[in-house]
């Protein structure tokens, strides 16, 4: 009988299927005949074991002790502790094909050597985020150990990897020049909406709370993430160009939540700006399905300015218009969908986002322009078959390799 290769994939910063990215590359596993099992931590109300849609998750709890240096290093143990004991327990259902680790943090290199040498796993690495770069964007003026180590884990990764799975072509030139990997054996796969998910609706007029016009954040809220210029940015528009006409929704959370939400209480900004949390998906669909523009605050800093923002596309999906930095993989992700702002400029962007919202036609035609531009190019389903291509491969060539030794 024909059995299944089994594909592990191992996810440290979010639960599963929480992590979009990551549940999508799980269903297209999944269609393609793959049995997939997924180690992550437990989300809100998670049991340590569940099978949705024939995906086995096995979950730890998260463990995050804060947002210094140090704190870094004891939660890097204590998830590969977790991640190793959850792994040797799913092993229990057989062995696996291919371990996936996604990254942050860059630890997991050791289990996928180990399974290579005691039972012949493939490895593959799914780089999400740039650690070195995040520690540098966090902790500018921070010691360079750390940033050494996070550079010496990011290279041993790259290293131990039989393919890397990049989501950009900026991190796909860093597996092949800090990585050392052939251009063969790095490969994008860009974090495309699902638009089976991403589908705008009826807007919903009381979503606007009484103003004209509703712009949209939806995304992590860390400090990296600039949500704190969206707010400032949102103080511009209201108390300096007295538009009380425009409402802000801001979706999601992260380390800097409640800070976020006292800024705005400092500004004033109560009747204006609202913080709605993680919301489930119908919430989503109908804020994004209402607003005029979606906010891509990144600031410029050595990560931001070579990650693609999964918010940015997700409101392309929408057929919403963007305002954002000027940066690089932005550019790339978004071309003529989003308004462009001179880096870290908090009164440029509460300019640019009065002035869009001012300029009805020209919403329409870059709505418009950003709604095709995933359909025809970003979203998943284009995405899918470079993704299932590098299982291919791997495969194939570990089959070739038995062939060799038999």
């Amino acid at each position: 009988m024909d059995v299944k290769p089994r594909i592990l994939i191992i996810v440290q910063n979010l639960p599963v299927p929480f992590d979009r990215r990551v549940w999508l590359e799980c269903q297209a596993l999944v269609s393609a005949g793959y049995r997939v099992a997924v180690v992550c931590p437990k989300g809100s109300g998670d049991p340590a074991y569940e099978v949705v849609d024939t995906v086995e998750l096995y979950k730890y709890r998260p463990y995050a002790p804060g947002g210094s240096k140090l704190s870094f290093v004891a939660e890097y143990v204590y998830s590969f502790a977790a991640t190793a004991r959850q792994t040797l327990r799913a092993r229990r259902s057989g062995r696996f094909a291919v371990i996936q680790a996604c990254n942050p943090p860059d630890i997991f290199w050791p289990l996928g050597l180990a399974f290579r040498a005691v039972e012949g796993t493939r490895f593959v690495f799914d780089h999400h985020d740039l650690c070195p770069e995040l520690f540098q964007s966090r902790f500018p003026a921070g010691p360079k150990l750390p940033y050494q180590g996070l550079l010496a884990l990011e290279r041993r990764t790259h290293q131990a990897a039989d393919h890397v799975i990049a989501t950009n072509d900026s991190y796909r030139e860093i597996a092949m020049t800090r990585g050392g990997k052939r251009p063969e054996d790095a490969t994008v796969v860009r974090t495309g909406p699902d638009l089976r998910r991403l589908q705008a609706g009826e807007p919903d007029p009381d979503l606007r709370r009484g103003h004209r016009f509703l712009v949209a954040y939806i995304g992590v809220m860390g400090p990296q993430d600039g949500v704190d210029i969206a707010v400032r940015a949102a103080g511009i528009v209201v108390n300096e160009l007295g538009r009380d006409d425009i409402a802000f929704t801001l979706i999601g959370s992260g380390d800097c939540f409640d800070d976020l939400v006292a800024l705005r209480d400092e500004l004033g900004l109560a009747g204006h700006v609202e913080f709605t949390g993680r919301a489930p998906d119908e919430l989503v669909t109908r804020i994004m399905s209402t607003a005029d523009a979606g906010l891509s605050p990144d600031p410029k800093n050595p990560l931001n300015d070579v990650s693609t923002m999964n918010k940015t596309m997700e409101y392309m999906a929408f057929g919403l218009p963007v305002v954002a930095f000027d940066l690089r993989e932005t550019r790339v992700s978004a071309a003529d969908a989003a308004v462009y702002v001179e880096p870290n400029d908090e009164r440029q962007y509460a300019e640019a986002t009065v002035a869009l919202l001012d300029d009805e036609p020209r919403r329409a035609l870059m709505g418009k322009f950003a709604r095709e531009r995933v359909e025809q190019e970003l979203a998943w389903s284009h995405q899918e078959s470079a993704y299932l291509g590098v299982y291919q491969r791997v495969l194939d060539r570990a089959k070739a390799r038995k062939r060799t030794r038999a």
